[in-house]
């Protein structure tokens, strides 16, 4: 069953759910950032149905976080690549994690550490003010004339 749009709300949250908000797509755009490009190692690393897994990606593809390119002529098969919007995503990604390590990671810590290449060091990323680069608090973050969250409920 598809779930109602929300992507005509004015809010950049819920139009970003509207194209990634189902819960096959996080984990598909994670496989795609391992280097899985195509149908069949996505379909075989998640399990998916290839019902559910073709309209994933036709999703990220019109929405334009992946391009669909042919690898093969006879029969033409496709791989999935990121574009700029796509690599974006990896801060989500990045995030989604941190926040899942942090509150449900089993007893033994989480399964999977992200290291930085140019220092060799775990990623543990902070979310920064450009203007300061003090890091940002939920409580320190207003939305002037836009919806917001109230301060009392942070």
């Amino acid at each position: 069953m598809k779930r109602s749009s929300v992507g005509h709300m004015q809010c950049s949250i819920a139009r970003s759910l509207d194209i990634v908000g189902e819960w096959w797509t996080p984990l598909i755009m994670r496989d795609v950032f391992r280097g899985m490009r195509r149908f069949e190692e996505i379909q075989g690393s998640l399990g998916i149905g290839r019902a559910v897994l073709s309209d994933r990606l036709g999703t990220l593809v019109e929405a334009g976080l992946l391009e669909r390119r042919p690898y093969q002529d006879n029969p033409v098969r496709y791989e999935y690549r990121l574009t700029d919007m796509g690599r974006d995503f990896s801060s989500v990604l990045i995030s989604l994690k941190q926040w899942g390590d942090r509150w449900l990671a089993e007893e033994d810590g989480p399964p999977v550490t992200l290291i930085h290449e140019r220092c060799g060091h775990e990623v543990e990323p902070i979310l920064t003010c450009s203007h300061c680069h003090e890091p940002i608090l939920p409580t320190e973050i207003r939305s002037p004339g836009r919806l917001g969250a109230d301060p009392d409920d942070l």
